[in-house]
């Protein structure tokens, strides 16, 4: 007897319901395949940085000197990647940058700076350690007298102890412990992958206004992934020769980048948001991806007018009461005492356990305790 192909019996399977529920059977498939895709991207991502995210949260609770209250406004709210979109972008953003709130995704601050742009808000989420090349450059110019937006498991230059800080809580059990603790303020954004997408929420929150986003490709350009000038140039010029060329570095890059898999996944949360804002999220520049093709198209002709900003008005510095110094001890103590209470014992060990312990089923109590003691050593 032949054999049968895998992927005829599976779409013998499928057929059925295909023909009786038809496009609501390809909605939900859809809506399937990309929770796997997040849900597997998120496992891997954990796998490879979540005891960097544990030690980076403790270490950054050093640099909380100064916290920043925010007032939510009307005002128009414009979001910057660090997409080659941002380039054609920079003009108008230059002309409407005095009415309107400039969220910088901290790797676009370089090509922002060197068009004219001053960020009012950079945010950083990446727990990585080259992050910290996109942060450097903010403060050997004007652009580092913002105010900073971070996710406390970010990698974050010790410059940030002079800067203040909007202080981002992803919403996890272990994170919020801490930050009620110490009588934190912070406003909750989940993590979604990439800054953009922390960036786009930030906004929401900050604004009731429209918000316009540029450099957002979401793709690559030929051979071209950022705006320039971009952090990552200096390390590709410094190790290109006549056997790898800077443009034969290019070439790896984009094509890793394209094949990643990333892009389709920011991709789709994109594509939601603007689905569920369609009156309130807009493309301002070009973008070759399909995902903004429904987002409506601005410029400085349809912006409309807007008070002249005055960040008085919607952030508030709030200095620590006490040492910073003293946080992360307090901040260790008291996810130790809650693990020995009982109504919070059970969610924050799969919490905790889940990014110092992955893969392993059971994880002690005591091992547990350890590995926080641990990364708050650093």
């Amino acid at each position: 007897m032949p054999e049968i192909d895998a992927s005829l019996i599976r779409i013998i399977e499928w057929r059925p319901s295909m023909n009786y529920y038809r496009e609501k059977y390809v909605k939900i498939l859809s809506h399937v395949v990309e929770f796997i895709k997040r849900t597997d991207a998120g496992r891997r991502t954990v796998n490879a940085f979540g005891r960097r995210w544990v030690r980076n949260f403790f270490r950054n609770l050093n640099y909380l000197n100064q916290t920043v209250l925010y007032r939510t406004s009307q005002i128009p709210v414009i979001v910057t990647g660090s997409g080659p979109g941002l380039e054609t972008a920079l003009p108008v953003i230059r002309k409407l940058q005095d009415n309107c709130l400039v969220l910088a995704a901290s790797s676009s601050v370089m090509a922002l700076a060197h068009g004219g742009v001053h960020a009012d808000i950079i945010i950083a989420t990446d727990g990585g350690q080259w992050a910290l090349r996109h942060i450097y450059p903010c403060y050997r110019n004007a652009a580092g007298s913002g105010v900073f937006a971070a996710n406390l498991c970010a990698a974050l230059p010790s410059q940030c102890g002079n800067t203040p800080l909007l202080v981002m809580n992803d919403g996890s059990f272990w994170q919020s412990i801490v930050l009620h603790e110490l009588a934190m303020p912070s406003v909750v954004i989940p993590q979604r992958g990439t800054v953009t997408a922390s960036a786009v929420e930030l906004a929401m929150l900050l604004s009731g206004g429209s918000i316009y986003l540029a450099g957002m490709d979401l793709s690559v350009r030929d051979i071209r992934t950022h705006a320039r000038p971009y952090s990552f140039d200096s390390l590709f010029f410094s190790r290109a020769n006549r056997f790898t060329p800077f443009y034969s570095e290019s070439f790896v890059r984009s094509n890793l980048i394209q094949n990643g898999g990333s892009m389709d996944i920011y991709a789709a949360w994109f594509k939601n948001q603007i689905a569920l804002w369609p009156k309130r999220i807009f493309s301002l520049g070009s973008s070759s991806n399909e995902v903004f093709e429904n987002a409506v198209p601005c410029d400085d002709s349809n912006f409309g007018q807007a008070a002249e900003k005055n960040k008085r008005e919607f952030f508030k510095t709030v200095r620590a009461k006490e040492d910073p110094a003293l946080f992360c001890k307090r901040g260790v103590c008291a996810l130790l005492k809650a693990l020995d209470e009982s109504e919070f014992s059970e969610n924050l060990k799969t919490e905790l356990a889940h990014l110092l312990f992955t893969g392993e089923k059971e994880v002690t109590k005591s091992k547990l305790e350890t590995a926080i003691k641990e990364a708050a050593r650093g």
